[in-house]
């Protein structure tokens, strides 16, 4: 019982964390470009990784992963956070929240049709409608309901939260197969990545930008959506008994970050929205509970 309440605790801790960050993204582009921004965060999560690698004595680990396997991680580090969070900020900066979220919330959609080109598995029938499903909910939200007149707050910004959802799910694909630690393998990706955009953006950034609020959204940013929040759903699914309920809990959080960017951030949170929103959620649902049963 002790096991199950703390894997319920880390599970929605992580939940009301990944929640809040659409807010953060579009108050730190307030002041930064999703360049400067990609910068900020990705030092400040690589730092808060090192330092937990630090407190559980697995840094000679990073040391002997990285000579093992340099290029690994440079392919790792250039899909996630480089290449993602650049697309995905690009998304955010160009789209309200309310609709980049919920599009960006396709990559289980994004992560089957990858499978079935890259690892060769097949699509089932399920599959299909759910994908279906899910890129029609997108439709919904990009359109606001308007389905016949195709117009969108930004093409650019729907195209660009799309291909977003693929490169997340291609960075899970090329980590299907590996056995490390997942904090040592996002503490190499991101250090990595960090040294890499130091040398080729550090001299384009404007620290002028970077006031009061632009810090706090960064290091959020950096601590609570690229790091250390993935440490948290990895703790909870290892004590759950039962890591399906733990792992459909992760459905509640688009709801919540909606709800967040409209009191916070003052969005429309229109009802096509949540319709879009319920019909995606809706997909993954019945992608996951067909999949239990093999279907």
């Amino acid at each position: 019982m002790a096991l199950k309440q703390n894997a319920y605790f880390w599970a929605l801790l992580a939940v009301l964390l990944w929640s809040t960050v659409a807010t953060a993204f579009k108050m730190a582009l307030d002041y930064l470009s999703p360049v400067e921004l990609v910068l900020y965060a990705t030092t400040a999560s690589a730092l808060a990784l090192l330092c937990t690698c630090a407190v559980q004595n697995k840094l000679h680990v990073c040391h002997r992963e990285l000579i093992k396997r340099p290029l690994f991680y440079l392919l790792a580090g250039l899909i996630n956070p480089i290449a993602y969070y650049l697309v995905l900020f690009g998304a955010y900066s160009l789209l309200p929240g309310s609709q980049a979220q919920p599009i960006n919330y396709t990559w289980a959609i994004s992560l089957t049709i990858l499978s079935a080109i890259f690892l060769k598995r097949a699509i089932r029938p399920v599959d299909a409608v759910a994908c279906l499903l899910g890129y029609f909910g997108v439709l919904i939200i990009a359109t606001q309901g308007n389905l016949t007149s195709f117009q969108f707050d930004s093409g650019l910004g729907v195209l660009l939260a799309l291909l977003s959802t693929f490169l997340w799910a291609a960075y899970w694909i090329i980590n299907a197969k590996s056995e490390v630690d997942s904090t040592v393998s996002l503490t190499l990706s991101f250090c990595i990545a960090t040294l890499l955009l130091w040398v080729f953006a550090g001299h384009s950034v404007d620290f002028s930008k970077l006031n009061g609020i632009a810090i706090g959204a960064v290091v959020y940013i950096g601590l609570f959506e690229m790091g250390i929040t993935f440490l948290f759903w990895s703790k909870a699914m290892k004590l759950a008994t039962n890591t399906s309920v733990i792992a459909n809990l992760i459905f509640l959080s688009p709801f919540i970050s909606l709800w967040l960017l409209h009191f916070i951030r003052g969005e429309t949170i229109y009802a096509s929205t949540i319709v879009g929103l319920a019909i995606i959620v809706g997909a993954l649902l019945l992608q996951r509970f067909s999949f239990k049963k093999g279907a």
